[in-house]
């Protein structure tokens, strides 16, 4: 640290102070170095790689269809309620070998409606279930 003795205080000092400047970027470097750890997670995990397959429609494969209200179609034919298409998923789950179902939901329809289904389905025994998507546009 300087001191000017016995000289004119008018005079200008065109120095700049860096002691803020450093204590600020001190008190950051301990802030990152506390966080860092913590943010980061300390558990190795292999996360999927995403794929995408395109199914092939089989002939055997089931078809259920849910409409915007709710309604139930197994291949072209309305189904009266869930019960009923458990009944007939009975019949597809004891064939050898188990057939595919392909769930197509309406993007408008309730979540329960779609849920029941899945719900039917797994009561009757169906051990592959898949859902049927419109592919993005990008």
């Amino acid at each position: 640290m300087a001191m000017n003795v016995g000289e004119a205080d008018d005079e200008i000092i065109g120095t700049i102070n860096t002691t803020p400047l450093v204590d600020v970027m001190l008190v950051l470097l301990i802030i990152f170095l506390i966080t860092i750890p913590v943010v980061t997670t300390s558990i190795k995990v292999d996360l999927p790689k995403e794929k995408n397959v395109v199914r092939e429609t089989k002939p055997e494969n089931v078809i259920i269809s849910v409409d915007k209200a709710g309604g139930i179609y197994l291949y072209d034919t309305k189904i009266k309620n869930s019960t009923d298409l458990l009944e007939r998923m009975k019949k597809f789950s004891v064939m050898t070998p188990q057939p595919e179902v392909q769930i197509r939901g309406d993007g408008q329809s309730d979540f329960e409606s779609v849920g029941r289904v899945m719900y039917a389905v797994q009561r009757a025994g169906i051990t592959k279930v898949g859902f049927i998507t419109e592919p993005s546009g990008n």
